[in-house]
Order: C-alpha cells, then structure tokens, then sequence
C-alpha cells in the first residue's frame, strides 16, 4: 500500500504511506499472532480497505473514516471503545515539505482521535467489517470544554487567544490568520470555543477590503482564519498563483492547447506523469449559479437591511445593490492586469418591463436587524465600527455567503495530491462540448466554467491500488465577460394594463 520508490512519482496518483497505527486507551496495540498485547499500537494497515480524510472551509475541523476488514476480532481484542489514536504520514512521493505532507504520526505530526465506529457487519464467519470515524484532538476537545470570557482589541488575536488557550482548545498547530482592521469587546457566554470563534466570524472585517465575514476551518496543515478574498488575493490586489493546474477533455482523445501542439505519446516520461497529475478523471457540475429563483430570494442580488438601533431608537434603511458593489471586493477571476469589475455571473440587463435589472428590486429580501452603541461604553455598534455601517456590512455580509453558496460549483476527481488543501487556488480548463472542442467565439476552452477556482473541499481516499481526491471547487465569477447584446425587453408591453371584468354580479376583478 504506497510506492515502492519514496522519494520519486513512478506514477499519477503514487503515494507514500508506511503503516496506519491504531493505538488503545492505554497506548498498547494487539498481535494477532501470539494473541498478545503490544507496546505502542498495531498496524493495521494490511486490514484497512480503505482511508479516507475530509477538509473543507466549512467545516471547523479535520475528520476520516478507516474502512477495515477485520479476520483477527481487533475491536473485540483491543479493544476499540472510541478513545484510541490513529497514526500515519501520507505523502506524495518527491514531496519534502513538511506542510506538503499530510502528518498524523505521533513524532513529528498530530495523530488523530477514534470517536464512534459504524456499519459494524460479519460478512462471513470469523470476518468483521466496520468503519472506524475518527477525528483531530481539537475536534475533541472542542466537545469537552467552554469559553466563558471577555475579549478585547483585535477580532484575529481574539480567535488566537481561543485556539492557544491551555484550558481551551489548547491546539498545538499552526494557525494561518488573516489580520483583522476591526476592534472590539466581546463577551463569549459559555459557548464551545469554535462556536465562539464562528461568532467571532461573523464580525471579522478583513483589511484591504471593503467585505465583511471570515471562514474558520482546519486543514491537515493547521487552522485557517480568513476571508474569501484572502484566498482569492493577497492583500486584496496581488492575484494568487494557482498550486496546480487541472484540466478535463475526452477521454483517448489528445487536446493540443492543453499539451502545447504535443502528442501525448511523444511527451518524455516527466511531462507525461505532469500531464496525467493534470487531468480530472471526471468532474460533475453541482450548480452553475443559474438558479435566479433561489437567489433573488435570498438577496444575493438586492438586499434590503433596515436596522434598528435600540439605543437611539430609531432605524435606518441600506440597500445592497449586487452589480454596483461587485467591485469593492475580490473575486475568484480577479487578475490584477485587467479590470475584473465586469465579470458577474448575472449581467445587468433589464429583466422585466420597468427596465430594471435583477439588482434593481431592493425588496427582494428584507431584514431587520437590532443594533446598538454603548454596549462596552464605546460608541461602536456590532462590529466594532461606525454603527452607522451595521446595516452596509451585514448586507455585504449575507451577500457575499449567498454569492459562495450559489456559486459555479464542480466536483474534479483527481489523482491525490497532499499539497494541495482547502483555500487554495487551482486553474481549471474545460474542454467546449463542440464537435472539433472550439467554441462559436473561437475559444479552445469552456468560457464560463473554466478559469479560477478556489478549493472549498477535499475528499482524499486512498486504497491499496490508488490515492484520489475529490475536489469540490467554487467561483464566484466568470472567467470572460458575457456578452450583453440587445436586451430583452426594449420598451413598454402593447398592453399595459389588464382588461376587467364584471364576474358574478361583482364589480372589480376576480376575488
């Protein structure tokens, strides 16, 4: 199970990985052999079918599952009860950067944590099946102890304070945060610390941008706080390069543009395994933003936030206006050399008779929100700024959450890869569906769903023949423009107003 040349890639999808060490309550294992128990675990790993680890920028912490197949009653014997330890190091071969490998040994990583097993079933006499789930210690511990503190001065030191607290999460990984420009105080009522810190989330406004809201998850490299824009840019103008490069065409078929003008079959043994790491095994489109239903519901396009300040007691009324405020923040397509102002998924054309676009309907959702100054005797309001801005913020807030949610959406299965990780950037060509792979335009690649993608999940499973991932990939643009033509509706109906009738002795229309 791995390759049998550590330190080179003999081929897309090798992997290293040299033993999986379950480790008892009290860090002993079993040998079926003798029957006996053993110092510092067992490998199991002859026994595991199948490994699977999940990261994503939704998910607060790391988790996986074990699939065994179990002839030596391990979970009887051990026994497994669900406070074990589980220890490995998966890498791919050639990689030696430790924040390129995926470490979860006891020496030099962070071993994860047993917690419930499943689907627990005797396929044939003397033969056990089960799935063993497991998490990270802080995936644990987060289930075990409280916050109950007052916190002051910056939202990211707030969310450091919580992760190195040594009667908290206590985490002894690394932590990647993005510097908040809002300040406050903040009073966390006996919450477990990553609800705290969603809370914290919420009210996190990232310098060098004009978004408000952060994402707090785990990846195996360590915790993450940030914004969408700082994975989409740095410092909200220098474009991030793309770790990898995928790209989907048919299959026994070679796409020159994508192997500049070269048979594959010519290539030299290095650019072919580069070539095959490269491709996308086969990908599914989740959404592609096309739901204007759903959207305009949710006021992704046009917001309205009335907010209520209970202290002054009056209220104040703030539109969101999707095509006007796209340009204050950084999207997935942004590239530095050219404006990216224009590149909405939904353009800005009339959609109905009062020529107005979908921006233009400010009522599409309206929310009430309750706000004050004076709370911690500082004259801020939810954020730790101008309360005035409650009312912009939360609606650029709940925006650029629905403009993620609904975004172009795609699953890539891949050959693995343990560099890559939640919140990076990856290039992604689609090949157009056209018969000769040239679209009308004369373009060699799928205009609206190629381009930038940012990482939002990973799924890496590794058998014994194989390590995949499946990606699920998310933009909140479009690589080029559309094109907006005429639009729809020139001018007023013939008929601008419907005819009535007398219906049942009533006069009016139809009740």
């Amino acid at each position: 199970m791995g390759s049998d040349s550590p330190d080179s890639l003999d081929f897309a999808g090798d992997y290293n990985l040299r033993g999986i060490i379950l480790q008892s309550h009290d860090g002993d294992g079993y040998d079926s052999t003798t029957k006996r128990r053993t110092e510092g675990g067992v490998n199991i790993q002859n026994i595991v079918t199948e490994l699977n680890i999940f990261e994503s920028i939704d998910k607060s912490s790391v988790t996986g599952t074990l699939v065994v197949t179990d002839a030596q009653n391990l979970i009887g014997n051990l026994p497994i009860q669900g406070t074990e330890r589980i220890m490995f190091k998966l890498s791919t071969p050639g990689t030696d950067k430790p924040e390129h490998i995926i470490d979860a040994s006891e020496l030099t990583g962070h071993p994860f944590y047993v917690y419930k097993i499943s689907n627990r079933r005797e396929i044939k006499p003397g033969t056990l099946v089960y799935i063993i789930h497991f998490g990270s210690r802080e995936f644990m511990r987060n289930l075990r102890v409280k916050v109950s503190k007052a916190y002051s001065g910056r939202i990211d030191l707030m969310v450091r304070k919580i992760l190195s607290d040594k009667d908290g999460i206590d985490t002894r990984k690394k932590v990647y945060f993005q510097p908040t420009r809002n300040s406050d105080k903040i009073v966390i009522p006996n919450l477990p610390p990553f609800h705290a810190i969603a809370l914290l989330a919420k009210r996190a406004l990232p310098e060098n941008s004009e978004a408000s809201g952060y994402h707090f998850y785990e990846t195996t490299k360590g915790f993450h706080f940030r914004s969408w824009e700082s994975m989409c840019a740095h410092y909200g103008r220098i474009q991030r390069e793309p770790v990898q490069k995928f790209h989907y065409s048919i299959q026994n078929m070679t796409d020159e543009n994508l192997t500049d003008n070269k048979d594959t079959e010519k290539m030299d043994t290095s650019d072919q395994r580069l070539f095959e790491q490269q491709s996308v095994e086969n990908y599914r489109i989740v959404n592609n933003f096309h739901d204007t239903a759903a959207n305009t519901a949710l006021g992704t396009y046009g917001h309205r936030v009335i907010t209520h300040n209970i202290f002054r007691k009056d209220f104040s009324t703030n539109d969101y206006h999707y095509h006007n405020q796209y340009g204050r923040t950084v999207h997935t397509d942004f590239n530095y050399k050219e404006s990216s102002d224009d590149k909405f998924v939904v353009v800005d054309t009339p959609v109905d008779f009062d020529q107005k676009s979908v921006s233009d309907y400010p009522e599409s959702r309206v929310s009430l929100v309750p706000t004050t100054q004076f709370l911690h005797n500082e004259e801020t309001g939810s954020y730790g700024t101008d309360v005035a801005q409650d009312g912009v913020l939360d609606a650029s807030r709940i925006a650029q959450i629905n403009q993620i949610g609904a975004s172009t959406t795609i699953e890539l299965t891949v050959k693995g890869q343990t560099f890559i990780q939640p919140g990076d950037v990856v290039l992604f060509d689609l090949r157009p569906v056209e018969k000769d792979g040239i679209t009308a335009g004369r373009k060699p690649y799928d205009p609206q769903y190629s381009g930038r993608y940012i990482v939002c999940s990973i799924r890496h499973k590794v058998d014994a023949n194989s390590y995949k991932m499946i990606l699920v990939i998310k933009k909140d643009s479009v690589r080029e423009p559309f094109f907006k033509g005429e639009p729809v509706f020139k001018g007023e109906p013939l008929r601008e107003h419907p005819e009535f009738e007398t219906v049942g002795g009533r006069d009016g229309p139809p009740g």
